[in-house]
């Protein structure tokens, strides 16, 4: 029977985990922050509240992170919020998922071993939020304005977790009014944290869909540090359901270990199980399978030493990305396994839900 409540087992295990909001161990502020009301308030918020703060000429050039060795450095770097003005304003595009990123923060609290962001931010794993939103905004508008009549879609989660941070800046509610209001523009964010209670009330118009990202049981247990739980999500995504948010899952990264296939139906029936009515009315699904490069598989066995993520070229299939830079991703054989077996059970569990794409 479908059902919005999750059941009494896993709201025991829910309350022993409790994932806590990101609180930095320091703060550091561009000068030029402190000129926007929001780098002005979160100064105050960050000296009453006696965390550490220092100032540093630019949000690409932090120094003074503590740490003795790399690694240390590295796991302080991702407890420190840097604050800075967005000076960039050419959007990247964002390929398969929509038109454009739009770039609202960078950097995550998050430990997934696998992710893209342990290349993509480098020497630069510090969260960093941008105070300079007017600006931003005004350059989606742009955009928009440019491809019209057709609808321009921007995707708000290529460099970070905007949900992790939201309580620091509101900067994706604002994004979120903003696009409401856009007839051709739509916006499209997905998140690994279930701190979602400040967005129910946004005025979205259906203009934004909610994402959760999900994955079997082996790969949240194995890869996913410092994320919120599977049944913290599921729970998330009844709420955003029931705000009436378009809603969809990325089932990402896709990851071949044994007993694959039965890790994967588990988690499609859990959300069958949890998932209402509303949730079904406009669900959709993006299959991701789980991909490296060399300078990726470096820079993760140096962060995460003792992770088992299998990152063994000889097995995998090379494949050259936009950027003229080799990845490794699995033999043809493999990644049709994975994709017949996943969208069977999506056409069978949710037999009204879209697909949009699997790479």
């Amino acid at each position: 029977m479908v059902t919005t409540l999750v059941d009494q087992a896993d709201v025991r295990v829910q309350h022993q985990r409790q994932t806590k909001q990101f609180v930095p161990d320091l703060v550091f502020f561009e000068p030029r922050a402190l000129e926007y009301p929001l780098g002005e308030e979160l100064f105050r918020r960050y000296k009453r509240e006696g965390i550490p703060i220092k100032m540093t000429t630019s949000h690409n050039q932090v120094r003074g992170i503590p740490g003795e060795t790399d690694l240390e450095k590295y796991r302080n770097a991702k407890r420190t919020l840097v604050v800075g003005v967005r000076k960039t304003l050419t959007f990247e595009q964002s390929k398969p998922s929509a038109e454009y990123a739009i770039p609202l923060a960078t950097g995550c609290a998050g430990h997934c071993h696998y992710c893209y962001l342990n290349t993509n931010v480098g020497t630069k794993p510090y969260i960093r939020v941008y105070v300079n939103m007017d600006e931003i905004l005004e350059r989606a508008a742009r955009y928009i304005r440019e491809r019209e009549p057709e609808i321009t879609s921007f995707e708000a989660a290529c460099t970070s977790d905007p949900v992790g941070i939201e309580h620091i800046t509101g900067n994706l509610k604002r994004a979120i009014e903003f696009m409401a209001d856009q007839p051709n523009g739509r916006l499209r964010f997905v998140t690994k944290f279930h701190h979602v209670d400040s967005l129910l009330d946004a005025r979205h118009n259906k203009h934004t869909r909610f994402r959760f990202s999900v994955n079997a049981d082996y790969v949240i247990k194995h890869f996913e540090p410092g994320t919120s739980s599977f049944q913290e999500r599921l729970e998330a995504a009844d709420k955003v359901a029931a705000a009436g948010y378009p809603l969809g899952f990325i089932i990402a990264p896709l990851y071949w270990f044994d007993g694959w296939q039965e890790g994967y139906t588990h988690l499609l029936e859990a959300l069958n199980q949890h998932l209402g009515p509303e949730a079904r009315q406009d669900l959709t699904f993006e299959l991701i399978q789980h991909r490296f490069t060399k300078i990726a598989k470096s820079l993760i066995l140096q962060r995460y030493p003792k992770t088992k993520l299998r990152m063994e070229e000889a097995e995998r299939k090379m494949k050259w990305g936009k950027y003229g830079k080799a990845k490794y991703v699995y033999p043809d054989v493999q990644a049709f396994a994975l994709k017949s077996h996943l969208e069977g059970e999506i056409h069978r569990l949710f037999p009204q839900a879209r697909i949009e794409y699997f790479t």
